[in-house]
């Protein structure tokens, strides 16, 4: 898939794609009937916005935002297993927010999903670069 590539640089791009995944996904349902009259109430499809439920949703936007510049510069080993376990995690969250999904939901939230497995997938069969440097004598 990238074998002539840099994982690198594809990590990051699948990242922003997932990104834009979300902001796509939240500007879509703005749209829906009733949604503006349910986010002005503070509460949506039954859930009470609060404070805390924003924190929640702004640090894992914020750490998908981070992962775009991570995957560029953090070393092979830690960036590796980086974007195995933020991907992981962003699939169950993913899945956790589409409990009672509607059809444009699923369709946004499988194409996030497709893309995190192949985070999960470059990532796990990606390998240290050989050292080609070493002087022999």
């Amino acid at each position: 898939m990238y074998k002539n590539g840099n994982p690198r640089l594809l990590l990051s791009i699948l990242w922003v794609f997932i990104i834009l995944n979300f902001f796509a996904r939240d500007i879509h349902e703005l749209g829906r009937p009733g949604m503006l009259e349910q986010m002005m109430s503070g509460t949506i499809d039954g859930v009470v916005v609060t404070e805390m439920l924003m924190l929640i949703g702004g640090i894992m936007i914020e750490i998908l935002i981070l992962m775009t510049v991570l995957a560029l510069l953090l070393p092979h080993g830690i960036n590796r297993w980086a974007n195995i376990r933020v991907g992981l995690l962003t699939m169950v969250m993913t899945v956790a927010m589409n409990l009672k999904p509607d059809l444009d939901n699923v369709f946004f939230t499988g194409i996030q999903l497709i893309a995190l497995i192949a985070i999960v997938g470059i990532a796990w069969r990606w390998r240290a670069p050989q050292r080609t440097d070493i002087i022999t004598s």
